[in-house]
């Protein structure tokens, strides 16, 4: 798994090279806390939590007396027993709408949700290092989330999407210059993301060696930094083959080599890549749906839960630790079968 291992530690590296410029903006007692919760979260969580904080340290220095009388990376640690549950209450209210570098920003509930949270684990590791005498954060409560109907492709839909990868029926004559050169990567990527479920950091992050056709299973780095293997059927196991096969005609960039899907420039493919990828063949398929990549993942969750109604194996194939995470996203279904159940037993024959 060296190489594997390469590509993920490269992210990283690029992940704490962001982060020291982020906190260059920072009160300089935020390093403590960035180092204190370093063995126990990913390094993309770090950095989300920079930039909530950034945003918080913003509001004070532009809504607050005292704060406004210093630059934001003098403020001392003290100036968080300062801010009461009012203060925090306004930073809420504040990031419904605001302006940074000359740009709009709002947020739903989930964005202010996301950011209270970081604030509490702010708040949470100084409080209980016992270098501030408030947990002022926690005293505000988090919004509200209000259930969002899951959007997923329907199965007439899935069938008509890989149609479209194979076919191009509906492509302009660009697209199709470019469909014919990357319809056998593309549909093999998007029967992979259909047919497992696995994220789309998952799929770029995929090597040769992580594919094992002998017991049709791939290997894996789940979000947390684990390894899993996830297994697929025979549709998956057809597309993946017909791909190598071209494949092997192509040589890789060099350090690209081992990777497992290449864009047409011959480098590993990356997040954004998949996800216009994915946007330009669901926009052929269904105007009124946004369909990402995390979209297909929840049409996979679904399709699976329907047929076997085991949320547990849902949540473990799915790669979710928590099974309440499984439960919350697919937990509507559960009236669905409800409902089935109640049509399904007759007391009279009609």
């Amino acid at each position: 798994m060296k190489n594997a291992k390469s590509y993920h530690d490269e992210i990283n590296k690029s992940n704490i090279i962001k982060l020291r410029q982020l906190m260059e903006e920072l009160p300089s007692f935020c390093r403590q806390f960035f180092r204190g919760i370093e063995d126990t979260t990913e390094s993309r969580t770090r950095i989300a939590y920079a930039y909530d904080l950034g945003v918080f340290f913003e509001f004070l220095h532009k809504n607050n007396s005292v704060c406004s009388k210093m630059e934001i990376k003098d403020f001392p640690i003290s100036i968080l027993d300062q801010v009461g549950r009012e203060d925090i209450e306004e930073y809420m209210e504040f990031l419904s709408l605001y302006e940074k570098d000359g740009m709009e920003y709002t947020n739903d509930e989930r964005g202010k949700r996301r950011k209270l949270a970081s604030l509490r684990t702010f708040y949470g590791y100084f409080f209980q290092n016992e270098m501030i005498q408030r947990n002022t954060a926690e005293l505000v409560p988090l919004p509200k989330l209000h259930e969002k109907e899951i959007v997923r492709l329907d199965p007439n839909e899935v069938a008509i999407l890989l149609d479209q990868v194979e076919e191009g029926t509906k492509m302009t004559k660009r697209q199709l210059r470019f469909h014919d050169k990357t319809k056998v990567r593309d549909l093999a990527l998007l029967t992979l993301l259909l047919g497992t479920g696995i994220r789309v950091s998952e799929c770029v992050g995929l090597d040769l060696n992580d594919v094992d056709f002998d017991n049709l299973a791939i290997k894996v780095h789940r979000k947390g930094g684990y390894e899993d293997v996830v297994y697929f059927g025979s549709e998956v196991e057809q597309a993946l083959f017909s791909y190598l096969d071209w494949r092997k005609h192509v040589i890789p960039m060099q350090g690209h080599e081992e990777a497992f899907f290449l864009s047409l420039q011959n480098r590993r493919m990356s997040v954004r890549s998949v996800e216009n990828l994915v946007k330009k063949y669901t926009s052929l398929v269904t105007t009124t749906k946004k369909i990402t990549p995390h979209k297909l993942r929840s049409t996979y969750g679904t399709t699976l839960y329907q047929e076997t109604g085991d949320i547990y194996l849902v949540a473990d194939v799915l790669g979710h630790k928590d099974v309440n995470t499984t439960r919350k996203h697919y937990a509507a279904m559960k009236d669905d079968n409800k409902r089935k159940a109640a049509k399904s037993v007759k007391l009279r024959e009609p």
